[in-house]
């Protein structure tokens, strides 16, 4: 796996998407539109948002009947009770809060504010957008019908925003990934010098979720597909679950 020039490009003219919505025949729409001709190599990066709008993972508030213990954290962080059982719905547990803030092990293993429960670029007041079921089932899908459609060896990478242990900022991981490595081991490698690498491995669906999410931006940009060219993978079987660090190795919890 190597890169020569890497380049990403956003596809335009998608329209808002909503539940039922054929997202493979949409977005593979917009695709050939924009005359990207997909070429054997090429990865898709799609934004989570959408994926979970079309697979109709909304909730409404209004139906929402807050459990004491959501109560309980609703009082200590300033939150919405409603918007508190919803998050604990989704989590398999609470990992810090505070005011304002509730950092949660979402139940696909994925630690994010509010396990991935949005608020934004949702549609109207109430509702709430949970992340997908299954993200990596997602993304072979994708990849399976896009794949028949353009004829080519592709890789599909599901991207959300997330913040980091010891940093500030927000940055694009991959959450669901198909055809492309995920991780990659560099262990037995060597370095400039011959020594023998011990413990490296690049989160190869992180850096390009990450690269893409530049191209997607965070607010109003409308913009939740980008082709990632130039970037030589072998097609691999891991999806994204390998890029989560076991609990008996997380350090930080």
């Amino acid at each position: 796996m190597g890169i020569a020039a890497l380049t990403l490009q956003g596809v335009a003219g998608i329209p808002l998407i909503g539940p039922g919505d054929d997202l493979a025949a949409i977005l593979g729409d917009a695709i050939f539109k924009a005359e990207l001709c997909p070429r054997d190599g090429d990865v898709f990066v799609v934004a989570q948002k959408v994926v979970s709008k079309a697979e109709g993972r909304t909730v409404d508030l209004a139906g929402v009947t807050p459990s004491s213990r959501a109560v309980e954290l609703a009082a200590a962080t300033g939150k919405d009770p409603r918007l508190v059982e919803i998050i604990l719905s989704e989590s398999d547990e609470i990992l810090r809060h505070r005011p304002g803030t509730i950092i949660a092990a979402h139940k696909l293993g994925i630690i994010a504010a509010n396990a991935g429960v949005d608020r934004s670029n949702v549609g109207r007041d109430g509702l709430v957008l949970l992340l997908p079921k299954d993200p990596d089932a997602s993304c072979a899908r994708l990849r399976d019908r896009w794949q028949r459609r353009f004829g080519a060896r592709l890789g599909i990478v599901i991207a959300d925003s997330v913040g980091r242990a010891w940093r500030n900022g927000i940055v694009g991981i991959a959450i669901g990934v198909a055809g492309l490595p995920a991780l990659r081991s560099l262990v037995g490698d060597r370095d400039l010098f011959g020594r023998p690498l011990e413990v490296t491995e690049v989160a190869v669906a992180d850096q390009v979720a990450a690269a893409a999410t530049q191209v997607m931006g965070q607010a109003a940009e409308g913009l939740p597909l980008v082709l990632v060219r130039g970037l030589e993978w072998e097609t691999s079987d891991a999806d994204a679950k390998a890029l989560q660090r076991p609990r008996e190795r997380d350090l930080f919890r």
